[in-house]
C-alpha cells in the first residue's frame, strides 16, 4: 500500500456492510510509516470524513518531506521527558541543581501532565505567567525559561515533536534602570566602609569597588582566581552555602553556564590586599561538588555555618555602615554592597574607559544592560559627538574615518 487509505469499516469490512449513506460510523485512516512495504502499517480513526482526509494528507506530506514522526514518540508526558532529559545532561552539579529545581518547581506543576505532542504554546504560556504572579524578576524568568526552551529543543532532536511550543510565548522584558548618581558612594565613603568592616572582609570591599564583582562573586573568591595582572572569575557563592547539607557551595556565574568565566584586570592595590589577607587569615579548604578549592572567606566562629552568603554577609555590611555613619535619619543604611559595583563602573566610565570593556568586566548579559544603567555617566558624550560630527561634515576639514 502506497498512499494513506481513508475508509469506513462499516462499508468495507462488515458483513453485511452498512447501507446507510450517512451512517455516522467512524472513518479510519490506514497508512504506512516511512520505508515503503517494510514500513509498519498503522491506523487512526476519526468521527468525520473531513478530519480523516486532513490527517491522511498530513501524513503523506510529512513522509514526502522527510519530517514524519512516529506518533507514539510524542505520546509521553512532559514530566517523563523532563526527567529523561535531565538524566542525560552533561553539566556540573551547580547547573544541574538550577535546572532540576526549575523543572520541579515550575515545569511539572504547570505543564507536566500534557503529552509532548499535545503541548501547545498557550499551555507553555502558563509557566512564565505563574512565575510573574509569584513575583520573580523579568531577568530571572527569562533565564529560567531558557531551560524549558532547551528541554523542548532536545525533544525535537529526539524526533518526538516537530516544532518547539516555546515559540510565540509572550515573555516579560527586563528593564535596566539607570543608576542614580546619589546611589553611588564617593571614594571617601568607600574608604570609610573599608576601614569599618571586619578585618577578614576588607578584601571584599576592594573586590567589589576595584574589580566590579557582585557580592556573591567576591565571597566565592579563591586561590584559582588571581592570575598575575588579572583575575579570573568563574563562580559565585550559593544562596545555601552556609547550610551543612549544601553539596554545591559554589555555582556558575549569573547568566552563565558551568565553566564560563570572565577576566578582569587586577590593580596592584587589590593584589596587595590579597597578600595581606593571606598573611593574616590564610585560606580555608572547601569541597564543592567534585572540586576542591582554597577559599578566602569562611566563618571565623564555630556555629556560624560553613560558608558566608550574601545574606549572612549583610550583617557585617550594615554593622560597618553604622560604624561610619552611613545611615539615614530613620536608621536605614545608605548603601548596599551592590553600590560598590556602581562605584567601579562609574569610576571607569568617568575616566573614558570603553563602555564595551566595562560591560565585559561587569559580566552583564548584554552590552545594552550596561548602556541602560551607566550610559548617562559617560562624560561629555554629547559635546564630543557634536565636535566630531561638525569636523567630519565641515567642508575643507575632513575628519579621520575608520578603515
Amino acid at each position: 500500500m502506497g498512499l494513506a487509505k481513508v475508509f469506513q469499516r462499516c462499508k468495507d469490512e462488515w458483513d453485511p456492510p452498512c447501507e446507510k449513506a450517512r451512517c455516522g460510523h467512524e472513518w479510519t485512516v490506514r497508512y504506512r510509516e516511512p520505508g515503503g512495504r517494510t514500513g509498519r502499517q498503522r491506523e487512526k480513526s476519526f468521527p468525520r470524513a473531513k478530519e480523516a482526509n486532513a490527517f491522511a494528507a498530513k501524513v503523506e506530506n510529512a513522509k514526502n518531506e522527510g519530517i514524519y514522526l512516529d506518533p507514539r514518540r510524542g505520546a509521553v508526558s512532559v514530566t517523563w521527558w523532563a526527567n529523561e532529559w535531565l538524566k542525560d545532561l552533561n553539566i556540573g552539579p551547580g547547573t544541574y541543581s538550577n535546572y532540576s529545581g526549575f523543572v520541579r518547581n515550575w515545569v511539572i506543576p504547570n505543564i507536566g501532565d500534557y503529552t509532548l505532542s499535545g503541548l501547545r504554546t498557550e499551555h507553555v504560556q502558563t509557566v512564565p505567567a505563574r512565575m510573574r504572579e509569584a513575583g520573580l524578576a523579568a531577568s530571572t524568568i527569562l533565564d529560567r525559561y531558557d531551560i524549558l526552551y532547551k528541554m523542548l529543543n532536545a525533544a525535537i532532536r529526539a524526533e518526538r515533536i516537530r516544532t518547539n511550543p516555546c515559540e510565540g510565548v509572550s515573555l516579560p522584558r527586563p528593564v535596566a534602570v539607570a543608576v542614580n548618581e546619589d546611589d553611588i558612594p564617593s571614594l571617601e565613603e568607600v574608604e570609610d566602609i573599608y576601614d569599618a568592616i571586619a578585618d577578614h572582609y576588607k578584601l571584599t570591599v576592594r573586590l567589589m569597588s576595584g574589580a566590579g564583582l557582585r557580592v556573591s562573586e567576591a565571597l566565592a573568591f579563591n586561590m584559582s582566581c588571581p592570575r598575575g595582572n588579572f583575575m579570573r572569575i568563574s563562580q559565585q557563592i550559593s544562596a545555601k552555602a552556609n547550610r551543612e547539607d549544601c553539596k554545591t557551595r559554589l555555582v556558575p556565574l549569573k547568566h552563565r553556564a558551568e565553566g564560563d568565566y570572565r577576566d578582569i584586570p587586577m590593580v596592584p592595590l587589590i593584589q596587595e590586599e590579597i597578600n595581606w589577607h593571606l598573611e593574616d587569615f590564610g585560606t580555608t579548604p572547601l569541597v564543592s561538588g567534585d572540586k576542591e578549592l582554597e577559599v578566602f572567606f569562611a566563618p571565623r566562629e564555630r556555629g556560624k555555618g560553613v560558608m558566608p552568603t550574601a545574606v549572612t554577609y549583610g550583617y557585617h555590611w550594615v554593622k560597618a555602615l553604622k560604624a561610619c555613619g552611613l545611615v539615614t535619619a530613620s536608621g536605614i543604611h545608605k548603601y548596599t554592597p551592590h553600590d560598590l559595583r556602581h562605584f567601579f563602573a562609574s569610576t571607569a566610565l568617568a575616566n573614558n574607559l570603553p563602555i564595551l570593556e566595562v560591560s565585559r568586566w561587569l559580566g552583564h548579559k548584554s552590552f545594552k544592560t550596561t548602556a541602560d544603567i551607566y550610559g548617562h555617566l559617560v562624560p561629555d558624550a554629547v559635546d564630543r559627538f557634536l565636535a566630531i560630527m561638525q569636523s567630519a561634515l565641515a567642508l575643507g576639514q575632513p575628519a579621520a574615518t575608520a578603515a
